[in-house]
């Protein structure tokens, strides 16, 4: 079974995206957000290479691709498929300058 490894850092996004929804739209919301975002993981370890791939400057972010979390399009998900399942590197709202955070080659 394929594997989910998520970065201190895709744990702390995924955690202000709940607080967000939560204090602004409602926990139901928010506890929905979770939901889908797992589902997304999870589909992300049955077809690794369904994102669009980025190119970035650091070599540990080599091969990385996005996705969007299921029903919640504007956060994306950035991930880079690995032998044995997925890393999750960062859960960042679209109208964030993502490129600026991952470092844009």
């Amino acid at each position: 079974m394929a594997k989910i490894f998520q970065h201190e850092q895709a744990r702390c996004d995924l955690v202000e995206h709940f607080v967000y929804l939560a204090e602004n739209a409602s926990i139901e919301i928010a506890e929905q957000f979770l939901t889908n975002a797992e589902a997304s993981f999870n589909e992300l370890t049955r077809n690794p290479l369904i994102g669009s791939t980025l190119t970035l400057r650091s070599p540990e972010l080599a091969g990385m691709r996005k996705w969007f979390v299921n029903n919640f399009n504007n956060i994306l998900i950035f991930y880079i498929p690995r032998h044995a399942g997925i890393s999750i590197v960062r859960v960042l709202h679209a109208s964030q300058d993502w490129w600026s955070v991952l470092g844009k080659e």
